[in-house]
């Protein structure tokens, strides 16, 4: 049997059931996937947009869940830390399902020793939201940004070029979205480092990230609705954000020497 390909893989906001959900792209990348273990970061099916709207549920989404079922029979431990928009499911947190188990928060420890939190971001909303009509508004033209995404690569399928998120390009060039990201790091950051850990694995705000702070270590491993990434860790602890082609966006290499003093 090959051993896995990954020690941990990391996918979050995913948002099955929106319609802006690329259900077609995770489902190849799940089908190909071998890790030793899966963390489910929160918002995996958006409950909110199915009671507000009609639900996109086709052969895609249903290949997702099928293939989260294949990496479960395959010897692949599963673990779903619930988000905002997937709350309902919060309340059975600390079940052990016969395919997963539901936590609140965990802590992933590499095999290079870094323990992680793994959480789902939205518990910093206070610290990160403007609030009032000003929030209102950046939510509804955010989601007139992700039809605007949707729309653009479906011409760029027909022409035969590749995924490219206008939402990320737009948000990047906004600094009120720049200084929202920038608050949001911080405080996941210092909830870490409150807990005595060495650093924090979360999505919640669709904007991939990978580096280290201050000694700390920041993880987002992105969404399926704009960037369509995720974050792998490696047998020696090395930590990659890849693209769902695979494509390596950013890396942070194992601790010097404690992988090897581990796996001895």
């Amino acid at each position: 049997m090959r051993p896995p390909a990954h020690r941990a893989v990391f996918v979050s906001d995913v948002h099955l059931g929106s319609s802006h959900c690329h259900a077609a792209e995770l489902a190849d990348f799940l089908a190909g996937l071998r890790c030793r273990q899966l963390y489910l970061v929160g918002d995996i099916v958006d409950f909110w947009w199915m009671a507000q709207r009609r639900a996109t549920w086709g052969k895609d989404q249903q290949r997702v869940v099928e293939a989260l079922h294949a990496l479960a029979r395959a010897g692949t431990a599963i673990v779903y830390v619930p988000g905002n928009h997937d709350r309902p499911l919060r309340r059975f947190c600390g079940l052990a399902l016969p395919a997963m188990q539901l936590r609140r928060r965990a802590i992933h420890t590499t095999v290079d020793g870094r323990r992680l939190l793994v959480v789902h971001g939205d518990d910093y909303d206070a610290a990160t939201h403007f609030g009032g009509l000003q929030e209102l508004l950046g939510n509804w033209l955010y989601y007139r940004i992700l039809t605007g995404n949707r729309l653009a690569n479906a011409a760029r399928r027909r022409l035969g070029l590749r995924y490219w998120s206008l939402s990320d390009w737009i948000k990047r060039r906004s600094n009120a979205a720049e200084r929202y990201i920038g608050r949001f790091v911080q405080a996941g950051l210092d909830d870490a480092s409150r807990r005595g850990l060495d650093g924090i694995v979360c999505g919640h705000i669709h904007r991939a990230g990978l580096f280290e702070r201050d000694g700390l270590l920041y993880a987002n491993d992105g969404d399926w609705v704009e960037s369509l990434t995720a974050l792998v860790e490696g047998a020696d602890g090395g930590l990659r954000l890849l693209t769902h082609r695979g494509e390596v966006l950013a890396q942070v290499p194992p601790r010097p020497g404690e992988a090897l003093v581990r796996a001895a």
